[in-house]
């Protein structure tokens, strides 16, 4: 009898929850004699996973944020190190989350353990020296951006890229016919204000403030279960909608959004919908990461066309009149809003189409000895 293969999985933000869950959803497809452990969220514990640790206990946010969670962060690693020798698995695999995921990574190559790295690790932006772990331990690196397999391809080492999995993620979405949320009959704005707490704290009143100025449109805040709900009971009152875990529900109705830098500002785009993206942090990690990351742009969208399509709003630039400027530009200025769209367009066909969940986890797969 042939024993199963075991997989543990370490991601630390919704997104890479998403990405992992998918995975293992076509994994199981392929290969169903495989155990799987995680670290992860809500999505990989929908796909039967068990989840040791929760993402909301694990993604800290900016330079400052950080530090003052270091004595957390250190327990982590401990118990996930302990996670991984009781389970004795045949693989790790890391779903970006790079500053907890690189050092796991090294440590599980000393164990023996086998280390694939899915969605990778931000190093054309910053740090491009970690360059050097990806190399000494990580075994198999998968990209989901276009332009990464050449940038690993100039530090000779081979990166494995098969398309994007958003693009699967919707479209399940659209075979599942879903339709938009249900609100007043009014075109709304949706408001993507990011899955961890501190970003709903310092951006979700601006994004708010910014969208009452339309009075001819509702308001829906896409609304994350990984933030306590006092994050957005703040801020109720007529006009504005909370909704929790339909996202794309959310942006599949919405005539505009205002979206939080990140994996959103990507979804947005396949919605087709016209953005502004916001990015605020604690000041301190701002300075500090503006001398080291090394990117003209921060939203996907633009990094990947390379391309400044869409307005980014950084740090005091990200404030209510500068967002209610590109927004009164995107609804009234024909030429604004088509080259936003036009920029859709092009990224679409440079993602190509759906399928990369299932060509990853065959290729993962076969990574694994035949007599696993």
């Amino acid at each position: 009898m042939i024993r199963k293969k075991r997989v543990f999985i370490i991601c630390g933000e919704a997104s890479g929850d998403l990405h992992a869950a998918n995975l293992v959803h076509e994994w199981r497809k392929i290969d169903a004699n495989t155990e799987f452990l995680a670290w992860g969220g809500d999505r990989l514990s929908a796909e039967n996973v068990t989840v040791v640790k929760h993402i909301r206990e694990l993604s800290f946010m900016g330079f400052v944020e950080v530090l003052k969670h270091i004595f957390q962060i250190l327990r982590n690693f401990k118990e996930c190190k302990r996670n991984i020798s009781d389970f004795e698995p045949d693989a790790l695999v890391l779903v970006d989350f790079p500053g907890f995921n690189l050092r796991m990574a090294e440590w599980a190559h000393q164990q023996g353990i086998r280390v694939i790295y899915y969605i990778s690790p931000q190093l054309w932006a910053w740090k491009q020296g970690r360059i050097k772990k990806v190399q000494r331990f990580v075994d198999y690196m998968y990209c989901i951006l276009p332009f990464e397999r050449a940038f690993y391809a100039k530090f000779n080492y081979e990166a494995r890229y098969f398309g994007h999995p958003l693009l699967d993620e919707l479209a399940h979405f659209k075979s599942s016919n879903k339709n938009a949320i249900e609100n007043s009959g009014k075109p709304y704005i949706a408001v993507l204000p990011g899955s961890r707490r501190q970003e709903v704290l310092r951006k979700l009143p601006v994004m708010l403030k910014a969208a009452l100025h339309f009075a001819n449109f509702d308001i829906v805040v896409a609304c994350s279960s990984q933030v306590p709900d006092e994050c957005y009971t703040t801020y109720h009152q007529e006009g504005i909608s909370f909704v929790y875990g339909k996202t794309y529900e959310v942006l599949n109705g919405a005539t505009l959004a205002i979206v939080t830098s990140g994996t959103a500002t990507l979804e947005t785009a396949l919605f087709r919908v016209p953005q502004v993206v916001c990015y605020k942090s604690n000041p301190l990690s701002y300075r500090l990461a503006k001398k080291i990351v090394k990117v003209k742009y921060i939203s996907l969208v633009n990094l990947i066309l390379n391309e400044g399509v869409l307005k980014e709003l950084i740090q005091d630039e990200c404030n209510v009149e500068n967002i209610i400027t590109e927004m009164t530009l995107l609804l009234n200025d024909p030429a604004r809003s088509g080259e936003v769209l036009r920029g859709y367009d092009r990224l679409h066909s440079l993602l190509g189409e759906a399928g990369a969940s299932q060509k990853i986890a065959g290729s993962m797969i076969e990574t694994f000895p035949q007599e696993l």
